[in-house]
């Protein structure tokens, strides 16, 4: 049976129990063969060098390492509870208490992925999703490695390149390309010099009415600012339909609170400027953004107003998730192509 990956573009991936062939759909159709499937790993983990397709976003992408990371599913807590309490729910997503619920984390393997560059313009999700705090102090710049994405294991599908040049990423030149053995040993020392702002720990998950929200959060460190430290986190939000209809992303309602005692709102049309539709054959979006606290570590939750084609509405809830900063035990440093 065929698996067809549908991407926001004219581009389509298909899958076949054999082989993979990409689709470049304009006044015609080209379909060139650029690998054969292998068995998903259901067990044990996935190489550095593996290749792979992203089962949710279509892209071809190469692993460079693994991540252990706690997730938080607050669907099975929320289920749980529901059944406890005889049918009795608890629909106040923007209430402070829901920080403090208990929820049971469970291990799972996420990996760094890079994106070939080829794709990059066609999924929905954010290619310079991975930002760092510059090296001087006094420096309120941000910076970003393009092309680099966080994978969880099940969103995998391996496969193997018949392509000359399997890939195509600056950084997969330099650690993976030419000569395997030494290239590794860049990535790693690459991977512990860069530890501290790429580590993956936490991912917190909340499904409201067939719409699935994702988030992980990362500390990218602190800064001086007016005699007082100012501490930042990046997130980066998955949505996700899981329903028949489509639906749209209309507003955002966020609650930030800080360990200082401040709890401030955030309104606002959409997210990252677009208020994307999530429907059957592009189901999904992904983005990344932006916190800062005068306080070492705090929470954010909310919602996102959400609009289905036939006009209804609904709160889709942001699963509360932790602010914690880390010992600055380490400055980022600008990644081996120099962004």
């Amino acid at each position: 049976m065929e698996i067809l990956i549908r991407r926001v573009s004219p581009n389509t991936i298909r899958l076949t129990a054999s082989r993979i062939l990409l689709a470049h759909v304009a006044h015609y159709t080209r379909l060139a063969e650029v690998g054969k499937l292998e068995q998903p790993k259901t067990a044990g983990k996935y190489d550095t060098g593996q290749l792979i397709l992203h089962k949710v976003f279509g892209y071809r992408g190469v692993i460079l390492f693994p991540w252990l990371a706690r997730v938080y599913d607050r669907d099975a807590t929320n289920k749980k509870e529901s059944t406890d309490s005889k049918g009795a729910t608890d629909t106040s997503g923007d209430s402070l208490s829901n920080v403090g619920k208990e929820v049971k984390g469970r291990t799972h393997t996420f990996y760094q992925v890079l994106i070939d560059t080829r794709d990059a313009p066609y999924i929905r999700a954010q290619t310079e999703a991975v930002t760092f705090l510059g090296n001087q102090e006094s420096s309120r710049s941000l910076y970003a490695i393009p092309g680099l994405d966080y994978v969880a294991h099940d969103d995998i599908l391996p496969y193997t390149s018949v392509e000359r040049v399997p890939l195509q990423h600056e950084l997969f030149d330099k650690f993976l390309m030419h000569n395997p053995d030494k290239a590794q040993e860049t990535l790693r020392a690459w991977q512990k010099k860069n530890h501290p702002w790429l580590e993956l720990s936490d991912v917190h998950r909340e499904t409201t009415e067939g719409v699935r929200v994702t988030v992980i959060p990362f500390y990218m460190g602190s800064r001086e600012s007016q005699n007082s430290a100012v501490y930042w986190w990046r997130y980066c939000i998955r949505l996700e339909n899981l329903s028949a209809q489509a639906v749209q992303l209309r507003e955002r309602h966020w609650r930030i609170f800080s360990l200082s005692g401040t709890l401030e709102t955030v309104r606002g049309r959409g997210v990252v400027g677009q208020e994307p539709v999530l429907a059957r054959h592009s189901p999904a979006f992904q983005y990344s953004s932006h916190v800062s606290l005068q306080a070492p570590s705090g929470h954010m939750w909310g919602t996102f107003r959400m609009e289905r084609e036939d006009g209804y509405t609904f709160d889709c809830r942001i699963p509360p998730f932790s602010l914690e900063s880390k010992p600055d035990d380490a400055s980022p440093t600008a990644p081996a192509q120099g962004t």
